[in-house]
């Protein structure tokens, strides 16, 4: 009779970790029933997940046989037939739904952890639900570890991050995989917020969270790296996101791809464009993530022909560009004006790599022609495209009739945003902005007073700044900062030096109806006006001043920053919401094309 020690170490079962083909494995699988080996629960949990890698057929014919599998054997064929190789959900559901009709089996800590890695995305996403309600029906009150951790992932991918961070709370002592869960739920949820750009507060507890991971005994990964970079990113935090470089340089952790893309993105996100090319060079191996987070960084900071030679490289490389390459190189030519590139591009993705274009790619393009103000033919796009054309489209459309003046095309797109998107309050600043370029005021109160009417409030203006580590956040005329004396003082003497230098207020993009006075004085307190301001008596470097602005910068600030550049002989970058703003000796990088 063979003991627990002997199954254990029973030479078959080393030989089953090593079986390559499943010709051998039936061989092995024979040697286990003459020898009576496959009468023992370890044994057969190893020759099911031997044969899950091989043939989940097989797999299934053995579990098949067995008249009492325990739930060790349920959960070994659950987790099995759940692994990259297989990831057969309907399969792992139907064994699951086999252990609760069993009466004498019930799930335990281990039944849970790949369910709920598993329903992760739809259709399984309420299977999920009614797992967590299960988890309560069948283990103990405080659970497992592992348990909780699949959970706080589970709620993370579902986007419900406030009960994943419950969820994390509830661990006394969080692991590296768990710390790293909640890490990558934050990162998740600010990717997934990014198209307003307007709420910083979850990058900002990505920085906390980080904070806290390092007064653990919990030593960050890569992963961590990676989560806390994504979030400098967002915050335009370079000290930290040069805190982090370091980080992975003096740990000798791997600056691997994940790593070196992670980088690449929040140099370029964060105004240095000089360092996230640096990283770039420095990489011993490219892929095409990492050449899409380069060509991404230099669309933004409008260095269009740079980023088309980068896509020509990556040909050359024989790398095959994707779905979000064409994106990034299009909008590169878009913030520079390569029309005839831009379509080349465009027309590339059926042509030569054989990419049906989607909504994305139509936007690009339309986005294109607006800009360059071809917007009969960016019309015409949107009307002819094969697809339903969204918010996005109808939004660039709008805007390149109020740099170009054409107020019935404005027009018609902003009756396609109020279907859209009735209660978005951008949509209505363009329109308004647009009559303001003409001088039709009387339409100006019309918007503003629909507005009142329905509720809507302009997006606020924020601005965030970095100033020795700390990050400090401006609103339009705000008063809460501690230095806020200081600062409106600053903001007399450069309003009296703007008009020195000649500097005639634009108040045509105030929406607000008001009086001439108050109009130029509300321009003087936009939020990167008080940025300004604060870094000029914060910090005495000569080092450029870096600000991140959540709406699009508008005509007065972008006039009055130019010479504020001059005036003070700063270097001031500017992230609004569309690109980059590199102010210098009285000038922009952006070339009035934006």
């Amino acid at each position: 009779m063979k003991t627990e020690k002997t199954v254990f170490n029973h030479p078959i079962i080393l030989i089953l970790k090593q079986c390559p083909t499943l010709k051998a494995l039936k061989q092995i699988h024979a040697q286990m029933i003459t020898t009576g080996l496959i009468l023992h629960t370890f044994p057969l949990s190893r020759i099911l997940l031997a044969s899950s890698t091989l043939a989940l057929t097989y797999a299934l014919s053995i579990f098949n046989q067995i008249q009492r599998p325990s739930v060790f054997l349920f959960n070994t064929l659950i987790s099995s037939s759940l692994s990259p190789n297989n990831n057969h959900i309907d399969l792992a559901f139907s064994l699951y739904f086999g252990i609760l009709r069993d009466k004498t089996l019930r799930p335990n800590n281990f039944t849970y952890p790949s369910l709920f890695k598993a329903c992760g995305s739809n259709p399984w996403l309420h299977h999920g639900r009614a797992l967590h309600a299960h988890v309560f029906k069948f283990l103990e009150p405080s659970s497992d570890h592992f348990v909780h951790a699949s959970l706080l992932n589970f709620y993370s991918k579902c986007g419900k991050l406030a009960q994943s961070r419950y969820l994390f709370d509830q661990i006394s002592h969080p692991d590296l995989v768990t710390w790293n869960s909640i890490l990558a739920a934050y990162a998740r949820s600010t990717s997934d917020n990014s198209s307003g750009n307007e709420d910083t507060s979850l990058s900002a507890e990505v920085l906390c969270l980080f904070s806290e991971l390092q007064f653990s005994l919990v030593r960050p990964n890569e992963i961590s790296l990676v989560a806390l970079l994504d979030a400098c990113a967002d915050l335009g935090a370079l000290s930290q996101g040069l805190w982090a470089h370091a980080y992975v340089l003096r740990n000798n952790l791997s600056l691997n791809l994940f790593v070196g893309t992670a980088l690449i993105d929040m140099y370029s996100k964060c105004g240095s464009l000089s360092l996230a090319n640096q990283v770039f060079d420095q990489l011993p191996q490219k892929d095409t993530l990492c050449y899409n987070a380069m060509i991404r960084g230099l669309a933004i900071h409008g260095h269009g022909q740079q980023a088309v030679d980068l896509f020509n490289e990556m040909g050359n490389k024989g790398l095959e560009p994707d779905e979000v390459t064409f994106v990034v190189v299009m909008c590169a030519c878009s913030h520079v004006g390569l029309v005839h590139e831009g379509r080349r591009c465009f027309e590339s993705l059926m042509e030569v790599y054989g990419i049906e274009p989607k909504l994305e790619h139509y936007g690009c393009l339309v986005d294109l022609l607006g800009r360059a103000g071809q917007l009969k033919e960016a019309e015409e796009m949107v009307r002819t495209m094969p697809m339903k054309p969204n918010a996005v489209l109808w939004r660039s459309l709008l805007g390149a009739s109020r740099v170009h003046g054409d107020l019935q095309l404005g027009e018609l797109a902003l009756r396609h945003l109020i279907q859209l998107e009735p209660e978005t309050s951008g949509n209505y600043v363009l329109l308004s902005n647009l009559y303001a370029s003409i001088n039709r005021w009387d339409d100006v109160r019309r918007v503003r007073k629909v507005m009142k009417d329905l509720g809507i409030n302009k997006t606020p203006g924020c601005s965030l700044i970095e100033i020795d580590g700390t990050i400090h956040e401006f609103i339009m005329r705000d008063k809460t900062h501690p230095q806020s004396k200081e600062i409106y003082l600053k903001l007399e003497e450069i309003s009296r030096r703007l008009q020195t230098y000649g500097h005639i207020r634009s108040i045509k993009e105030v929406l607000f109806d008001i009086e001439e006075e108050e109009k130029e004085d509300a321009l003087s307190y936009h939020s990167e006006r008080l940025a300004i301001a604060f870094a000029l008596i914060a910090s005495n470097s000569t080092s450029p001043i870096r600000i991140i602005k959540n709406l699009r910068v508008c005509d007065d600030c972008h006039a009055s920053t130019k010479l504020i550049s001059k005036i003070y002989d700063i270097e001031i970058i500017v992230r609004d919401r569309n690109r980059f703003h590199h102010f210098r000796d009285g000038a922009c990088s952006c070339l009035g094309y934006w």
